[in-house]
């Protein structure tokens, strides 16, 4: 496996720029999850990578040697797709050798091979099946073990998981993770759903306009989001946002016209009086707010807009502020809609942005 870097990455089509600028290193044997909405730029950022797509600007390295001007059969990476690209007409076994075949591999090697992918990823009682008479989940481990014979440098994967059920993706998230733990690959995974970049990834590449967002580990990410977007986009639900303005020199925020104003700790006072201006973002996750029935210190009045139960957790959406937030309870709380309610924030937990900037306050 080998160390992948990416500096000042550009990609243009005419005057339209999909990748702008992008800079980060994948270590050698790290999983990393390109991260982000439809058109973010993450897909055209691993065709980059595989050579299907030449670059406008910028340098491509992987294990030290810089990439650019390689054809795609040079560059010793393979790829997963979407739609894993199988051979309808051939058998697994054929499946997996064909890139074997292809380099003139020896047959006793070729066997080997194949076989002991087969074994790895639990296939051998298919390999003598054709693709149609395997399910989705079969099909995908197929497209993995024909990635996986050619032993690259950098394994790339173009969500491989999106064509499957709700359960099944939950399953094979958990091989692949398993996988990546195995073989300790350099892989490089694309994926819209957060979701998955959270529980299989090493590092997530937040991306938003054809720009890196932020390069952090899940939890980082998670805890510590760089900026507004980054806060939008990851967790599940997303963390509650809500414009505000600084007054007291710092000491409190308050929503225009919406009749409430919240104090704030000594840091994140501190805080708050980091912003360009007197307008700031409040962020919470939906677990680090408390909802009470009665009027309490510090609290701000809300409405209750609708209840959400799941199961596990009941979620009660709330009017405040001109916003709607989502707060997590215990499923055996009884609320119900229009009810008033008030929020407690949990001050460790609140998170400031900067509203003209969107970027993350840090701490005082």
């Amino acid at each position: 496996m080998a160390q992948v870097e990416f500096q000042e990455v550009v990609k243009r089509y005419g005057s339209f720029e999909a990748v702008k600028s992008v800079s980060f290193t994948v270590e050698d044997g790290e999983f990393v999850a390109l991260v982000g909405p439809s058109g973010c730029g993450k897909t055209t950022t691993l065709n980059l990578i595989a050579g299907l797509l030449d670059l406008t600007g910028g340098a491509i390295r992987v294990g030290g040697r810089q990439i650019n001007d390689l054809d795609p059969k040079d560059r010793d990476i393979a790829m997963v797709f979407q739609n894993y690209a199988l051979y309808p007409n051939k058998t697994v076994r054929q499946n997996l050798g064909f890139p074997l075949r292809m380099r003139k591999v020896p047959k006793r090697e070729l066997e080997e091979k194949v076989n002991d992918a087969a074994r790895l990823l639990d296939i051998t009682h298919l390999l003598d099946r054709r693709p149609r008479e395997l399910s989705g989940g079969q099909q995908q481990r197929v497209a993995l073990g024909r990635a996986l014979v050619r032993d690259p440098q950098v394994f790339l994967m173009d969500e491989p998981l999106s064509n499957l059920d709700a359960k099944l993706r939950v399953q094979m998230r958990a091989e692949l993770k398993r996988f990546h733990q195995d073989l300790n690959a350099t892989v490089i995974y694309v994926t819209h759903d957060q979701l998955e970049a959270m529980t299989m990834a090493d590092k997530m590449a937040v991306m938003s306009g054809g720009v890196l967002q932020q390069y952090d580990t899940p939890e980082r990410v998670f805890e510590e989001p760089a900026n507004v977007f980054v806060a939008g986009f990851v967790g599940s639900p997303a963390m509650n946002l809500l414009p505000a303005r600084v007054v007291e020199n710092g000491g409190a925020v308050q929503a225009a016209g919406e009749g409430w104003e919240l104090a704030l700790s000594p840091r994140n006072a501190a805080s708050a009086r980091r912003a360009s201006g007197d307008a700031v973002i409040l962020g919470a996750r939906h677990s680090s707010l408390i909802l009470h029935e009665e009027a309490a210190p510090g609290c701000i009045a809300a409405k209750i807009y609708t209840v959400e139960p799941t199961g596990d957790l009941t979620y009660a959406h709330v009017e405040v502020g001109g916003k709607t937030f989502v707060i997590s309870l215990d499923p055996q709380r009884r609320i119900r809609a229009d009810q008033p309610v008030w929020i407690e924030f949990d001050q460790d937990r609140l998170h400031l942005f900067d509203a003209v900037t969107e970027q993350r306050l840090p701490p005082g």
